[in-house]
């Protein structure tokens, strides 16, 4: 009980992080490139976190790491299942 009591106290603070995190790739990302070469990867935390120093080494001001990792690193690890391919109307792939 204690523990789904203490689950429930923390998802306003999760979501917050993860709506950070979000707003952080936006901010952060975009000026170089589009969101899709980010949200295609499968990679584990580890390599995320390389990720940002290469992108930081090329001149990226990431102000929040902390949160644009965690995000990553949820949203997109090597254990998240790939997106389900955008497709038109008539059915042929985007």
């Amino acid at each position: 009980m204690r523990y789904l009591l203490g689950m429930l106290l923390a998802m306003p603070l999760l979501a917050a992080d993860f709506e950070a995190g979000k707003a952080e790739e936006r901010r952060a990302c975009t000026s170089c490139h589009g969101l899709r070469i980010i949200h295609v990867q499968r990679l584990p935390r580890a390599t995320w976190e390389r990720e940002l120093t290469k992108m930081e080494g090329w001149g990226t001001v990431i102000k929040d790491r902390a949160a644009l990792l965690e995000y990553l690193a949820a949203s997109y690890s090597d254990t998240t299942p790939p997106p389900t391919p955008m497709l038109s109307g008539d059915g042929r792939k985007k």
